[in-house]
């Protein structure tokens, strides 16, 4: 691949990246607040657990690309 399409590329997942922390974070704030209240949390336990999947695998596309770049 193309240094400048790995460029692109690598751009668009660390945006990737950058709005799943935001979405882990919220998605932990939600479940903070349901144990709160006292609520079941078990469905926004498995869809942060989803979540945090999903992550991983952007920062293993991140961590693939970034060594396609070293000299």
């Amino acid at each position: 691949m193309h240094k400048d399409a790995i460029g692109d590329e690598l751009r668009q997942i660390e945006r990737d990246v950058v709005e799943g922390e935001r979405q882990l974070a919220k998605q932990e704030a939600l479940i903070i607040e349901l144990k709160r209240q006292k609520q079941d949390t078990s469905k926004a336990e498995v869809e942060f657990e989803r979540m945090r999947s999903d992550q991983r695998l952007r920062d293993q596309d991140r961590q693939r690309l970034l060594s396609r770049l070293q000299p």
